[in-house]
């Protein structure tokens, strides 16, 4: 149980302390600028920190820790530059069929290491309702592009092996297609006409959140707004590049190719003559994923006769160099608000102990007529915190304002959390108690016949 007569003691100080503050009001307020700023700083800095980890790790369920992103590299250039380099370079006279099928199939046969394999085709269309067309993305896919994917199907069920082996129409679709097309009733076992065909709705996938730093960093759609179909209804019933047709056939420029990778080899025309647009491999132990990336590139070059128009990523390495760009920005924050708060308790040092000089007299009086040492030091200690206490509530409220500021004016998400603000108070307080140690016993080992005859 604490002493009644401590308990009086503080007490006493306090009213004093708020006596001296609310005397001199600009100049506490000025002394605690430095307390405001450096507080407000923190909590913005753990918000924009927190905001940036929930966002890395959303981006993370997206792409799939163990995964491996194969693009295709189109070939853009005219006809005239292409017939230019035939001409000067045999290396342009190189063939490529592309990434396609027998490329999946053939990482599958010749990579252990390998989990999962999905291929995506990509074709923007449209679906027709009720008179109206709505602009959509059609995928090709396999059934294990859900799982690789990290996307679940909430109502309905995957593609069975029947309908992906007869390239049946049916479809997956997103959740916002859902809510577009049917709206306040279930899409299962409805049909829906993309361009001109029918599909069936066997299932519809849960609504994913995708901001659009994150479409726009790993190259992702909106998946709530595509509609699935598996990858051979793709290539039957809307489109293969293997079968390229460059020019009307009466110019004598049609170009056929099969699956057989043995057939004759012409000059592709320019464009994308790639046969799918995205290969997502998901590997079974992310300690291999170099290793496995490397190997893969190696056989897609080998049996792209030497030309590498395709390209790899590592979605977990570029989301982990991020992440770690993001803690050293966080840590340049972190300093700069540390030397905000160490500016504040400066600042709380230089005006006590020129308070100290101040009230020299009055500290003689009040040792003269039974202060303690200890009473003194507490007098000045109070004042010292109580500063900084109400700069620290001051700098709180602010930090607070500028953390939803800065999402609003940047974009940028911010997430205030209870342990930031808690800690600012905290430190707010530390601060005018370690700072206001030195004018306090300035002030204390005063003499008081020599404090009483100071002028």
């Amino acid at each position: 149980m604490l002493d009644p007569i401590l308990i009086e003691k503080l007490k006493s100080n306090l009213s004093e302390a708020v006596r001296v503050i609310l005397t001199n009001k600009v100049r506490t307020f000025l002394t605690a600028l430095g307390i405001i700023f450096g507080v407000a700083a923190v909590i913005s800095m753990l918000a924009i920190g927190n905001g940036a980890e929930k966002e890395i790790l959303a981006q993370l369920e997206l792409v799939g820790v163990n995964n491996i992103v194969i693009t295709p590299i189109p070939d853009e250039k005219e006809d005239s530059e292409v017939e230019n380099e035939e001409e000067n370079s045999s290396e342009s006279k190189r063939f490529s069929k592309g990434l396609d099928i027998l490329d999946v199939k053939s990482i599958q046969k010749n990579v252990p290491s390998v989990a999962k394999i999905s291929p995506e085709i990509v074709l923007e269309t449209y679906v027709t309702t009720k008179g109206r067309q709505n602009s959509i993305k059609l995928i090709g896919v396999t059934k294990e592009f859900f799982s690789v994917s990290n996307i679940d199907i909430e109502d309905g069920k995957n593609f069975s092996d029947v309908q992906i082996n007869n390239a049946l129409p049916v479809c997956v679709i997103g959740r916002k297609i859902e809510k577009k097309l049917f709206t306040g009733e279930s899409a299962i076992g409805k049909k829906i006409k993309v361009k001109d065909v029918w599909l069936q709705v066997v299932g519809v996938i849960e609504e994913k959140q995708i901001s659009d730093k994150a479409q726009e960093n790993l190259g992702i759609r909106d998946l709530n707004l595509d509609v699935y179909i598996p990858i051979k209804t793709f290539l039957v019933r809307y489109r293969d590049r293997k079968i390229i047709v460059d020019k009307a056939p009466e110019e004598g420029n049609v170009v056929f190719f099969g699956d057989n990778s043995n057939g004759p080899k012409k000059r592709i025309p320019r464009g994308n003559y790639h046969q799918i647009d995205k290969l997502t491999i998901q590997v079974k132990n992310s300690e291999k994923i170099n290793a496995t990336a490397d190997l893969v590139g190696r056989i897609l070059k080998r049996k792209h006769n030497g030309m590498v128009d395709f390209e790899i990523s590592i979605p977990i390495q570029e989301l982990k160099q991020q992440q770690k760009t993001k803690q050293i920005f966080n840590v340049v924050l972190s300093i700069i608000a540390g030397i905000s708060l160490l500016i504040g308790g400066i600042g709380i040092m230089n005006i006590m102990l020129a308070s100290v000089l101040e009230r020299t007299k009055e500290i003689g009086i009040i040792r003269a007529i039974g202060a303690t040492q200890q009473d003194v030091i507490l007098q000045f200690l109070s004042e010292s915190v109580l500063i900084s206490i109400g700069g620290g509530i001051i700098g709180i409220f602010l930090g607070i304002i500028s953390s939803y500021a800065i999402e609003f004016a940047t974009g940028i998400e911010t997430i205030l959390s209870l342990s930031s603000i808690t800690l600012s108070f905290f430190v707010a307080t530390a601060i005018g108690l370690i700072f206001g140690i030195a004018p306090a016993r300035s002030a204390a080992s005063k003499s008081p016949i020599e404090a009483i005859r100071y002028d």
